[in-house]
């Protein structure tokens, strides 16, 4: 197995924040997206990985794990405890001063010594006893429209012949991974499975912008109301609602709906808002009663 190194696949320092490495990955993440590059095999390999690091540097325990151990990092555990166990035998001095960083060093050489503790590829450690190795993760893209997250989802998975009920919070966002415990490849020599990682796809196909749990649109308010005021109505996601224009109201004028935006994640009750933004419609065409009234307006020198 070969060494990836997954900072360098995220392009991101290996000091990067949680913050940073998400971002990353958002950015990647939609970039080799398979639907935006139908049939494109480098695409589908560069989305594999950025998934792939994500999962591990994205999660503080495996990042821990990758940072010390490479490659190795998911038999992290076996490794400690044959440590410890050389510890008990009076051997520390053989592996004593090993340390292990992906900027120097071979990762082979690495992975030989780790080899040669456990006693070669035979799968047995220094007693004769064999090494249980942890299973496989596995990683999965789900797709939900922007409708779907406005509420918990119950859907079912089949994995390896297996069905997984799984309930998707409302407000999950886009590109969020989510961990199944124990729903991944199964363990090697009774060792235990690995995860099932989903990464969701959220396609907004609506007049809305999303910001987290904030929701932003622009509205049409015709002039005849912008100047004297009136009453629109106004499309939410969960069906229309009446609003007041006041008099003078100018183009750009903003206006917050509280609690008409998206569930925040995994917080029962709670919601953000909706941000409408007005743009004053201009006719295009006037009756000549109506150019009449304007040019009469336009003497007044009316401002």
């Amino acid at each position: 197995m070969d060494f990836i190194d997954y900072y360098k696949v995220l392009g991101v320092d290996k000091k990067a924040s949680t913050d940073q490495i998400k971002k990353a990955y958002r950015k990647l993440a939609r970039k080799y997206h398979p639907d935006l590059n139908p049939n494109d095999k480098e695409a589908e390999k560069n989305f594999k990985q950025v998934n792939e690091a994500n999962e591990v540097l994205s999660d503080p325990e495996k990042r821990k794990k990758y940072d010390e151990y490479g490659k190795d990092w998911q038999h992290a555990e076996e490794f400690e405890k044959a440590k410890r166990s050389r510890a008990q035998q009076g051997r520390q001095g053989d592996y004593s001063g090993y340390t292990y960083s992906h900027s120097g060093g071979s990762a082979q050489d690495f992975s030989d010594f780790f080899e040669s503790m456990f006693g070669g590829a035979s799968g047995f450690g220094s007693r004769g006893q064999k090494v249980r190795y942890r299973g496989q993760d596995y990683n999965a893209q789900l797709q939900l429209s922007l409708i779907d997250v406005y509420a918990t989802q119950k859907q079912t998975l089949t994995v390896n012949g297996k069905n997984i009920r799984l309930t998707i919070p409302a407000g999950i966002e886009d590109g969020q991974t989510i961990k199944i415990k124990g729903h991944g490849g199964p363990g090697i020599e009774g060792g235990p499975a690995g995860d099932l990682y989903i990464t969701f796809s959220i396609v907004n196909n609506t007049a809305f912008k999303r910001d987290g749990a904030n929701l932003y649109k622009t509205v049409q308010v015709p002039l005849v109301k912008a100047v004297l005021g009136g009453e629109i109505q106004v499309e939410t996601l969960t069906g229309k609602v009446k609003l007041k224009v006041a008099p003078g109201t100018d183009n750009g004028t903003k206006v917050k709906l509280k609690g008409k935006g998206l569930p925040k994640y995994k917080k029962e009750g709670q919601f953000g808002d909706l941000y409408l933004t007005y743009i004053v419609k201009i006719p295009k065409t006037l009756t000549k009663e109506q150019k009449s009234l304007f040019e009469s307006l336009a003497k007044t020198n009316l401002e």
